[in-house]
């Protein structure tokens, strides 16, 4: 195993030693601690950043109490266009979990539970003009995961990746998936691409390859939109960029540790297309389990565009384990033969968090259909890309 990724299953271990330290302190009936915040949220600012981190299996208590003409239920007889919740009244209190998550109603009361590791924003359900002046008094009671139930949940995750560990090692396909949060189905359109698209995906290279010139991942879905609308669009659906330097990455995954946070940004290997590396990387799976098992997809700006749109093309695997990296003997992550479901992993997740204007599928010219990457696992596709439209 290379040196990285050695550190990072160490660091896994140690994690876990310190946490069920802590989890030990109390007894399985002793209440979590909870932590009070309170906070003044203008009705003519877009969204007030709390600087409150949250963890999975958190549960928020938010109240709100309003001023002036404001009420965090809301208001009658102010305009409702481009409200950010549309089926909530103008003026009310909002809450997003994520920087770009789509928002929740939380209005006068609301009990929050936490489901992914995110970050608190508040606001007011506001289109253009704001439905009221004055402020919205907000304060928010956050309950921490029991320390007793957190070293249960580390169980659990360790017991996971320790599996997948050990399956990849005999070769051994693990079962089960590594998605934070299980996907819907995809929804594509069956309306035929644009032909100037068309024309400009055939002449696309088919896969990825490493430094060494070794054709490696097909590339297997295409992102049309600005790098903003792909950022937010990612961050919507819980997707992590992941880290670029190794040593950046231990010390990282060492001060979570120490946090008690979850490492989410494994390092990811460089891959090239159009002659240069990756521009960006990104990664979705359960904390500790990423050692070992994840979904991840590698992203490139294409030199065309279309209706005015930058247009990206990516290649994305689903790690399910380790096998041995047949180019120098060392041990590398194994990748699911099946790609096409990582393929509708990316879609359906983007879909779910509410940026997606179309999905559809093309099948190229020469299409992939059985190859190898470029550490020697073999793969297999129906050939066919999936194009989507972010909004």
């Amino acid at each position: 195993m290379n040196r990285w990724a050695l550190t990072l299953v160490v660091l896994v271990v140690f994690s876990f030693v310190i946490r069920q330290g802590t989890a030990q302190t109390g007894s399985s009936n002793t209440k979590p601690s909870g932590d009070d915040y309170s906070f003044q949220v203008s009705t003519t600012q877009a969204w007030t950043d709390t600087a409150l981190d949250l963890q999975a299996g958190d549960v928020i208590d938010i109240t709100a109490d309003g001023e002036q003409k404001c009420n965090p239920a809301g208001v009658s007889g102010a305009a409702t266009e481009n409200l950010p919740v549309a089926d909530a009244l103008p003026g009310a209190l909002i809450a997003r979990l994520q920087s770009e998550a789509s928002p929740v109603l939380i209005g006068s009361s609301k009990e929050v539970k936490v489901d992914a590791p995110g970050h608190l924003f508040l606001g007011v359900n506001a289109g253009d003009k704001p439905p009221c002046k004055g402020s919205i008094a907000v304060k928010v009671h956050r309950q921490a995961q029991a320390a007793s139930n957190r070293g249960d949940v580390l169980k659990q995750q360790l017991a996971s990746a320790a599996e997948i560990f050990l399956s990849g090692q005999l070769g051994v396909q693990a079962g089960g998936s590594a998605t934070s949060a299980a996907a819907p189905a995809l929804k594509v359109s069956t309306t035929p691409l644009d032909s100037g698209l068309r024309k400009d995906i055939d002449g696309l290279p088919r896969r990825v390859n490493d430094q060494f010139k070794n054709l490696g991942d097909m590339v297997n879905f295409v992102l049309i939109g600005s790098q903003q609308q792909v950022q937010s669009a990612l961050d919507a659906a819980n997707w992590h960029v992941a880290d670029t330097d190794d040593k950046k990455a231990v010390l990282e995954a060492a001060m979570q540790t120490f946090e008690k946070k979850d490492y989410l940004s494994m390092p990811m290997s460089t891959l090239y297309l159009f002659d240069r590396r990756q521009d960006f990387g990104y990664e979705q799976a359960e904390p500790i389990a990423m050692v070992a098992s994840r979904h991840h997809f590698r992203l490139w700006k294409t030199q065309f565009t279309w209706n005015g749109q930058t247009v990206w093309v990516g290649a994305g695997t689903h790690d399910i384990g380790f096998a041995k990296d047949q180019r120098n003997g060392n041990v590398t992550h194994k990748i699911d033969p099946s790609v096409d479901g990582e393929r509708e992993n990316i879609g359906s997740s983007l879909q779910k968090g509410g940026k997606v204007k179309s999905a559809s599928y093309y099948l190229p010219p020469n299409p992939v259909q059985d190859a190898k990457n470029a550490t020697g696992d073999g793969y297999h596709s129906d050939g066919r890309i999936l194009v989507i439209t972010l909004q």
